[in-house]
């Protein structure tokens, strides 16, 4: 449970880097800036984002209810006025002051029979029962701030994660398939357009692939990603009972900070990466219009027929 007593020792406008007569668009515009910075989802090695976050919150769910705010501001400036007053006592006018104040509080408590009227009651009084009153409804105002909040966060997260990832162009990256076939079956080798499908999907989305319509054994393929690419050329076998071999056509792609083009060129591509994506659901997409006969020209450009 939430601790008034907390909350009524916070500066919540010095938490929220506002002043006291802050409106209440610059209190939200503080909060999102600041509640963004310190959230546990950006924060998973700090164990005190998720407290500072529920610390903002509450804070702005105090400052935006005109009624909750108002008893806040009287109980700040009440402190701020003892606290001033404390200064100028001694310690043992301070004791003084202390013991009159308790025998003022019990007298007033023996008048009204226990019970004390709205205009007797402490600004820490009308705070606390503005807090349980905030507590009990729930603020949809707050909900709504964290749910526009958390669409923010997944909107700069994806951003940051496609300006992570350099730019990737399918047609320059092409994949050769090869695998043994002779030219008179027509199995081809146990391989047809849908089992290569069927072995290839798992790394990604592919954008073409053609059988070469010259030959048995030999296929081209574009991946719409350079991590599926990669995957594949570095781990892809094909069949057990006759594997295939996967090799770029012209040169591997650049290797970044995170991937290379394959483990015989200090690739950084783990088992685990692998198993990764072995296991990520099938992802649906158009797939890109090519023409075949650029791709008949390659694969004849890659293996020129015997004269």
């Amino acid at each position: 449970m939430v601790d008034v007593k907390k909350f009524s020792d916070i500066d919540l406008y010095g938490l929220l880097e506002v002043e006291i007569s802050s409106t209440e668009q610059e209190i939200r515009k503080a909060y999102r800036k600041k509640a963004l910075q310190c959230h546990p989802d950006k924060n998973p090695d700090n164990p005190k984002a998720a407290e500072l976050f529920q610390e903002l919150s509450k804070a702005l769910e105090i400052l935006l209810d005109v009624s909750a705010r108002a008893a806040y501001d009287r109980l700040l400036n009440a402190k701020k006025a003892a606290k001033l007053r404390t200064k100028q006592l001694d310690s043992k006018r301070q004791k003084l002051k202390a013991d009159l104040e308790e025998r003022e509080r019990q007298a007033k408590e023996a008048a009204t029979g226990g019970y004390k009227a709205a205009s007797t009651k402490t600004p820490e009084e009308l705070f606390q029962e503005e807090f349980d009153r905030l507590r009990k409804e729930g603020s949809k105002l707050i909900k709504e701030e964290q749910e526009m909040m958390r669409r923010q966060l997944q909107e700069e997260l994806r951003m940051m994660q496609t300006a992570s990832v350099p730019s990737w162009d399918p047609a320059q990256h092409r994949v050769k398939i090869r695998w043994k076939a002779d030219k008179t079956d027509s199995s081809n080798g146990g391989y047809s357009e849908a089992v290569l499908r069927k072995f290839l999907n798992k790394y990604g989305e592919l954008g073409v692939l053609v059988m070469s319509p010259r030959k048995n054994g030999s296929a081209l393929v574009e991946f719409l990603t350079k991590d599926a690419a990669e995957m594949a050329v570095t781990y892809e076998k094909g069949r057990l009972d006759n594997p295939c071999t996967l090799e770029w056509v012209g040169e591997a792609p650049a290797q970044g900070k995170s991937k290379a083009a394959g483990a015989g060129a200090g690739s950084t591509i783990t088992d685990r990466d692998y198993e990764s994506l072995v296991l990520r659901q099938l992802r649906q997409a158009e797939e890109r219009k090519r023409l075949i006969e650029q791709m008949m020209k390659e694969d004849e450009a890659a293996d020129p027929p015997v004269s």
